[in-house]
């Protein structure tokens, strides 16, 4: 029998959900697609999504959690692609952003930069 998989979602943990939630709004357009409170183990689900595409971003709340997640050097990055990549530099630049410079990897190559959510997780910007 042969298996096929279909990816749907990714999770962070977040130490402050409605500050995350505002960033993906604005920062990148997303959208909550859903949003699951379980109280009696004290954490919450918020999945987002793009207007275009199955994969969304699980969010995920721990309501005791004082202190800020440990990322590690394991984890790099998500990435996402925009049309105008000028514009939404200049947009993220004028949000305060905390962002890296536009560059190439090569000369051939796409332009990209990244920024960070205000957890310290990376999203790389690719030039469509």
């Amino acid at each position: 029998m042969k298996h096929q998989y279909h990816i749907v979602h990714s999770c962070i943990r977040v130490l402050n959900l409605e500050k995350s939630i505002k960033f993906y709004q604005e920062a990148l357009g997303f959208e909550v697609a859903r949003k699951r409170d379980f109280p009696e183990d004290k954490f919450t689900l918020v999945f987002l999504k793009d207007k275009k595409g199955d994969f969304e971003l699980e969010l995920t709340y721990n309501y005791d959690r004082q202190e800020p997640y440990l990322i590690g050097d394991g984890y790099s990055h998500l990435a996402v692609v925009v049309a105008d990549l000028e514009g939404s530099y200049q947009k993220h630049k004028e949000m305060g952003l905390k962002m890296g410079k536009m560059k190439k990897i090569s000369k051939d190559s796409r332009g990209i930069y990244f920024i960070a959510d205000p957890d310290g997780y990376e999203i790389e910007i690719i030039e469509q």
